[in-house]
């Protein structure tokens, strides 16, 4: 039973951009049969990935943010964008999720530890 339930799931979004422009989703398509069962089963889902190697800190060219939007478009739902994968903001974003409502938290590798 996964309604009202918070899933934390690991997808691989490490996807080749140009720019800010996806220029394969195979990895994304890939993580929507497993997204669609969560959501449609009532969880409250926020997705964690990383996105290219990063060296100091956050760097926008490696934001998630170009993902939340092809998979917004691919599940036909918003997917909000965390601001990043940690802190206060993030929890609150993912307390405040209803049922079948998905968020994806900001490039893991944004953090060395």
């Amino acid at each position: 039973d996964l309604e009202g339930k918070k899933v934390l799931i690991r997808c691989d979004l490490n996807v080749p951009l140009d720019g800010r422009k996806i220029t394969d989703d195979t990895r994304i398509r890939a993580s929507v049969p497993t997204l669609e069962f969560l959501l449609e089963n009532g969880a409250k889902v926020a997705i964690c990935s990383h996105l290219g190697r990063p060296k100091n800190g956050p760097e926008d060219k490696f934001s998630l943010a170009p993902c939340a939007a092809r998979l917004s478009e691919l599940l036909d739902k918003e997917v909000k964008m965390a601001p990043d994968c940690i802190g206060f903001e993030v929890k609150d974003l993912i307390n405040k999720l209803g049922d079948g409502e998905v968020c994806l938290l900001e490039n893991v590798r944004f953090y060395n530890e």
